[in-house]
């Protein structure tokens, strides 16, 4: 199955999340993930001007594994499998301290603090989500005593490593993950007040349970204070800078063992060489077939023989050009310009594919064509000023049997996350605002600011086997970046 969530990341970047779900243990998944981008012709982004080097520095890939999912009434039980994994990596790493325990120690307080953190975002985004008052009171309620009681055990296992015996950078590693727990707390318990302060002048009802998140807040702002972790000033913006700065890094370091490190290779070289091979026997064939066929007819050293060798070779070197264009373009619809292998500690568990070009609208299929929707304006124009559409071609293989071999969790597959930085794309763009004129209430002429705006559309084809179906994107510009990212 493939999952993909659409977002602005920042003024001129859109996020792309996929997921790959396939840990089942089946031998092989294989996902494609096709995406035709249409660029409106005024943006002058051409194969000209814009080749595949920039399209790949406009693009910034993170592949991560998909975090083990668990509601936090599941996670909130002593019992539960991140709490017990926890308690046996703190009970090893106390008795000996080898490289063995000392790592899968630190990989399970991380996988913790990531399991948290999902839990409490997928909580938080229900209740966002919800329009009924009594969901919203329920669930409210369950973050505020799930979140208490699950950051209570875990302080409550601190006491296995707080200890002489071990290394206070151990213990060290244990107060990161607390330190970002308290984190999670305050970003999702701040979403939920948002929705609750909404709803709350014409739900008195609830007040209680909004009493209930703020109670958790304090309790953690207490319990950062008592801990000596940074909080939050009005008045010291330094101070805040070195605290968004350093949750960044906690963020990143409980985060790195679902991260997956790609070592991009180039796809399809060594193919690419027999056919250029072959480019350049079938020019040295002409080549070789003219000169005998002369020296035949005008003997061994003539004036016309001359003539005919130097046109031979003239030509020769146009046919080899020629046959290494034909087939690199045939190499361009049947293999890829980069691939990775994906590992989990050395092993292979899948690769990733990626590929893009040019193309032209007879190239594209129907569906896509139809999927883009062009209007009857935009229709007219394109065949004027057509619209120029990139495919970026993705492929990627799963193993799920070799993804599960060797963790303390069920993996489902992975996740990844590309930016698409859009930059470039503002460069040929008129200004942000043009004036237009109209008369008001009096008959006065008043100038209007109204901001120009740019649309960049995106089909993507989204295939597992047989299945396959269509997302279509809108992506709204002015040269000043961009205003939103539409779902259509």
């Amino acid at each position: 199955m493939i999952t993909i969530q659409a977002k602005k990341h920042d003024n001129f970047s859109v996020e792309f999340k996929f997921g790959f779900v396939g840990g089942d243990d089946a031998p092989s998944h294989e996902f494609v993930v096709n995406s035709w981008i249409f660029v409106p012709n005024s943006l002058d982004i051409n194969p000209q001007t814009y080749g595949k080097k920039q399209f790949y520095r406009d693009i910034k890939s993170n592949v991560r594994l998909i975090t083990p999912v668990y509601s936090l009434a599941d996670l909130a039980s002593v019992d539960a499998l991140p709490f017990r994994n926890l308690r046996s990596a703190c009970e090893a790493v106390a008795e000996r301290a080898t490289d063995g325990a000392i790592a899968n120690y630190e990989s399970q307080i991380k996988m913790f603090a990531a399991i948290f953190k999902s839990a409490m975002r997928n909580h938080s985004i229900r209740i966002a989500g919800s329009n009924s008052v009594e969901e919203i009171a329920a669930m409210s309620e369950e973050l505020a005593r799930c979140a208490k009681e699950i950051v209570g055990e875990y302080r409550n296992v601190y006491r296995l490593v707080n200890v002489p015996r071990v290394e206070s950078k151990l213990r060290g590693y244990y107060l990161f993950g607390d330190e970002i727990l308290t984190h999670f707390i305050d970003l999702q318990a701040f979403r939920v007040l948002k929705k609750i302060d909404k709803l709350l002048a014409s739900n008195p009802q609830l007040a209680t349970v909004r009493g209930q998140i703020v109670a958790l807040m304090r309790d953690e702002k207490d319990y950062k204070c008592s801990m000596g972790y940074d909080l939050v000033r009005a008045d010291d913006p330094k101070c805040n800078r070195q605290l968004v700065f350093r949750y960044g890094m906690l963020k990143k370091y409980v985060e790195s063992d679902l991260y997956i490190r790609l070592n991009k290779k180039r796809d399809g070289f060594a193919v690419e060489q027999v056919y250029y091979s072959i480019a350049a026997g079938l020019a040295m064939i002409f080549a070789t077939a003219v000169a005998w066929f002369a020296q035949l007819k005008y003997g061994n050293i003539t004036g016309p023989l001359f003539v005919v060798l130097v046109v031979s070779y003239m030509l020769k070197d146009r046919i080899k050009d020629l046959m290494r264009y034909y087939f690199a373009h045939r190499l361009g619809n049947k293999f890829f310009d980069n691939k990775a292998q994906i590992k989990i500690h050395d092993r292979v568990v899948g690769e990733i594919k990626e590929g893009v070009d040019f193309i032209s609208d007879p190239q594209t299929p129907r569906e896509v064509l139809d999927v883009r929707s062009r209007s009857s304006l935009v229709e007219a124009e394109n065949r004027i000023f057509e619209e120029k559409i990139l495919l970026y071609r993705k492929r990627v293989v799963l193993d799920g049997k070799s993804l599960n071999s060797d963790s303390n969790y069920h993996l489902n597959g992975i996740n990844e996350i590309l930016r698409f930085h859009t930059h470039r794309f503002t460069q040929k763009m008129d200004n942000p605002e043009v004036p237009v004129n109209t008369l008001d209430e009096e008959g006065r002429v008043q100038t209007v600011k109204v901001q120009k705006i740019y649309y960049i559309n995106l089909v993507m084809q989204l295939c597992e086997g047989k299945s396959m179906r269509y997302k279509r994107f809108r992506i709204v510009m002015t040269r000043n970046g961009i205003l939103a990212v539409e779902e259509m």
